[in-house]
């Protein structure tokens, strides 16, 4: 399995990750992301017949030209939505297009809840979950609580996509092998991770720290779980969907409705470059034993420094496993190790 510490992560030049592209390329290692959003970017022909694959935010944008993707491939279907009328489109759509199995399973991951439920229908339903994709995403530019009272974005982006990967791990690993993939963003650039003001109660909110914060979270669970699942089947990584037009952030005011409608999206992509890139990482055989690592579309990519550090990576897993109830009832490890993980997992979920 290739998977690096985040010190090899460190220690990776941009050279070594873009090859022949970085001669092409001089730009500062922070700004490289910026040339690799512009990359050709790698596809794949592998087919998913007989795969079961989770997908949660299928409706617009990002999730649902990965679903089309991935139903075009042959993989079998379970969407996990907010609005579960409009996943019901998205579900007779591929189904009548591809001929591919498609269920809906309706959640609204501002709600931990939620996310149990949703969790625990698909436990019942599925004897089989050979890729779990987490798309759900919420951006807000101002300061908003969930129910448990947390800060929302942080609530949906990180923690109920935590919440729903713990959950599902057990039945995706005994499906090994697997491959979980978490959307992530290089929005997590924006840093704004603060462990002692998750909820901003301390700050001023500002929409892209709030948003940098949770996908910052998002990273250094990566590779707290990778490391874990080593050996175990199972491969998990992140990717930045690129730089496209999506829905996301539209929940806010009508200012910023206007922004991004008239002036954002005329200069981003169509999505459909995300539902390729995410086909390609779920289904290319050189993606099979790759695991734990950042990748810009299907660029490999070193993040941002705040990002790596797995000091702060171990502190932000006892304090997620406190947020979503999971500490009570389980008996993870205070430090996550390889060796440790799999087996405690195994044995309390």
């Amino acid at each position: 399995m290739v998977f690096p510490t985040s010190e090899n992560l460190i220690g990776n030049s941009y050279a070594d990750i873009l090859g022949d592209g970085a001669a092409r390329v001089k730009l500062p290692e922070e700004l490289q992301f910026i040339a690799n959003d512009r990359m050709v970017q790698k596809t794949t022909t592998a087919r998913l017949d007989g795969r079961h694959c989770v997908l949660t935010g299928a409706t617009s944008g990002v999730g649902y030209q990965a679903a089309r993707r991935l139903a075009q491939g042959g993989a079998s279907l379970v969407l996990v939505c907010r609005n579960l009328e409009k996943a019901n489109r998205v579900q007779n759509e591929l189904e009548d297009e591809f001929g591919v199995q498609v269920n809906t399973v309706q959640a609204d991951f501002s709600s931990l809840i939620d996310v149990r439920k949703a969790a625990a229908v698909i436990l019942d339903k599925y004897p089989r979950i050979d890729m779990l994709i987490n798309n759900a995403g919420l951006h807000n530019t101002k300061r908003v609580l969930a129910e448990n009272g947390t800060e929302i974005v942080f609530c949906v982006n990180h923690l109920a996509s935590f919440l729903f990967t713990r959950l599902l791990l057990p039945r995706v690993m005994e499906s090994a092998p697997a491959r979980i993939i978490q959307v992530n963003s290089e929005g997590h650039r924006f840093g704004g991770l603060d462990l002692d003001d998750l909820d901003w109660g301390k700050r001023r909110y500002r929409g892209l720290q709030g948003y940098g914060a949770s996908k910052t979270a998002q990273l250094l669970t990566i590779w707290e779980l990778a490391e874990g699942l080593q050996g175990s089947g199972v491969t998990i990584n992140a990717m930045h969907p690129g730089n496209v037009r999506t829905m996301i952030g539209m929940n806010n005011g009508r200012l910023y409705q206007w922004y991004q409608r008239y002036l954002l999206w005329p200069i981003l992509k169509d999505p459909v470059i995300s539902g390729e890139a995410i086909y390609y990482l779920a289904a290319a055989p050189e993606m099979a034993e790759v695991s734990g690592r950042f990748f810009n579309l299907t660029i490999d990519e070193k993040p941002a420094p705040h990002a790596l550090d797995r000091s702060i990576g171990k502190r932000v897993w006892r304090i997620r496993e406190a947020l979503t109830g999971l500490a009570e009832e389980s008996e993870l490890p205070d430090l996550i190790s390889s060796r440790e993980l799999i087996p405690t997992l195994q044995e309390s979920l």
